[in-house]
């Protein structure tokens, strides 16, 4: 399957909702916020979402050759995995815990959390014809986080947790649409 940059911007924007959920929170707790704040945010974030599907990326491929046959239904699988997982968790009611401290400890925590998802999606870049175009797509990824974190923490600070679950149930369901297509790719549908 190749990817182009509608479908990675999709992919992108779907990956970056728990990171956008989780700024949402960091925005909220901060009375008041400033631009060196939210790039904080998205810096951790953002790279780490860059970060992530790297290193899945160099996993996958190591093992590429031995699953190419069922490349795309792992694909499909992984997609559709951590999208039902984002959808479950947002609509579970359950509050994440954050606070207003951006200390790099607990800053870690959290961009470890949220990209774990991309490093599966990391797995799955091994599977697709994204090959030499890992480094841009990577890139990518962790702009349009870094770019979404800044705005869930001014979301936060000015909105509340009103739209935290939205985010995260639109990303689930991108992502699940994103193995969708995949497979649909793989019978000829599209």
């Amino acid at each position: 399957m190749k990817m182009d940059l509608f479908t990675l911007f999709m992919l992108a924007v779907g990956l970056s909702m728990d990171a956008f959920a989780v700024s949402v929170c960091k925005g909220l707790a901060m009375k008041k916020i400033s631009i060196p704040q939210a790039a904080t945010v998205g810096l951790w974030f953002g790279g780490f979402q860059a970060l992530m599907p790297t290193l899945g990326f160099l996993l996958g491929t190591t093992f590429a050759s031995l699953v190419e046959a069922v490349a795309d239904w792992i694909a499909f699988i992984l997609l559709a995995i951590i999208g039902g997982t984002m959808i479950k968790e947002a609509v579970s009611g359950e509050e994440e815990e954050t606070d207003a401290s951006l200390a790099p400890a607990k800053m870690l925590v959290l961009a470890i959390a949220t990209s774990i998802d991309a490093f599966a999606v990391g797995v799955s870049f091994a599977f697709m014809e994204i090959g030499t175009l890992i480094i841009p797509a990577v890139s990518f990824i962790g702009i349009i986080t870094f770019v979404l974190s800044m705005l869930g923490v001014k979301t936060g600070n000015v909105f509340g947790t009103k739209y935290k679950a939205r985010a995260e149930i639109a990303g689930g369901v991108i992502l699940i649409l994103l193995g969708v297509k995949i497979i649909l790719e793989h019978f000829g549908i599209l």
